[in-house]
């Protein structure tokens, strides 16, 4: 695994912001970390990269520790981009790429040429009076390009409009396959996590929900639709997997996370009018896995 943690707790005074965080992420993959607001995304990352202990517990990137002195070949072999893009104001983009490539002797300056391109970024160009947008493709252009193994992002698309979000991810995608890099990032933009990811995990108050390749998820859970001839009965679901059991009229909507016949066969003793099961979006798994923490 490229990135992995075991029982990571972190707490800040008498704050949890992690609570024994479990991940795996294999090598190749496009790996979308979600969670809510204060769900522990940032402080996750920030162990990671050796800018915070864990209080206790594991966290493991390229199988080195990333407390003590291996956070520092850690961090060789990885590119962050933060949500705020910090970038010298003072300096202008060709500057700024030229200073950051001085520190990568990894660098590629055909990567260089194709992204300057691709994200319509001029060398001359005063970096105090970019756009957050054109922060954020100066960003990226700079963590690309410096031949990293791992790259960890911080919401890669925000400030962009959706033409441009559609470069970005694009330009991952295309990365990954092409470098044979690994890629980390969180995001709200769900639809986004959606397009690209292969591997997901939800957090919620500093432990994993959910987590695994997004085609399983996608496959395990589902909606379930059941029409009675007259009102829905009142009934409970006793096969495992079932999280929400909604009722309106003649209708009653489940969502499962079981891919068996267990929760359908149960159903079918309702004897419904009809019975339809359809798969459901990630937006739906993730809105579901945090409820349930509640």
């Amino acid at each position: 695994m490229v990135i992995e943690t075991a029982g990571l707790t972190k707490r800040y005074d008498d704050i949890d912001a992690l609570r024994g965080l479990d991940l795996q992420v294999p090598p190749g993959s496009i790996f979308g970390f979600l969670g809510r607001n204060g769900a522990g995304k940032t402080t996750t990352i920030k162990v990671l990269l050796g800018m915070a202990r864990p209080t206790s517990g594991e966290a493991k990137v390229f199988g080195l520790s990333s407390s003590g002195q291996d956070g520092v070949e850690i961090r060789r072999r990885t590119a962050f981009v933060s949500d705020d893009k910090d970038l010298y104001d003072y300096m202008t983009v060709g500057e700024i790429i030229a200073f950051t490539r001085s520190f990568y002797p990894r660098w590629r300056d055909d990567l260089e040429q194709q992204y300057l391109r691709k994200f319509e970024l001029s060398n001359g160009r005063d970096i105090k009076g970019l756009s957050r947008g054109t922060r954020t493709k100066l960003s990226l252009l700079l963590a690309l390009c410096r031949g990293a193994e791992l790259l960890i992002l911080d919401e890669p698309t925000s400030g962009l409009d959706p033409a441009m979000a559609e470069d970005v991810l694009q330009a991952l995608v295309s990365h990954v396959s092409r470098e044979e890099s690994t890629v980390f990032f969180s995001s709200h933009q769900l639809t986004e996590v959606e397009q690209i990811a292969d591997h997901v995990a939800i957090i919620e108050r500093g432990q994993t929900v959910v987590s695994g390749p997004l085609d399983d998820l996608r496959a395990r859970y589902q909606r379930i639709q059941l029409v009675f001839e007259g009102d829905a009965p009142e009934f409970k679901v006793h096969a495992p997997g079932t999280h929400r059991v909604a009722r309106k009229g003649r209708v009653v909507t489940i969502l499962s996370s079981s891919s068996g016949p267990e929760v359908v066969d149960e159903l079918r003793g309702y004897r419904p009018v009809s019975l339809d099961v359809s798969p459901v979006s990630l937006k739906e798994i993730f809105l579901e896995s945090v409820r349930t923490e509640d």
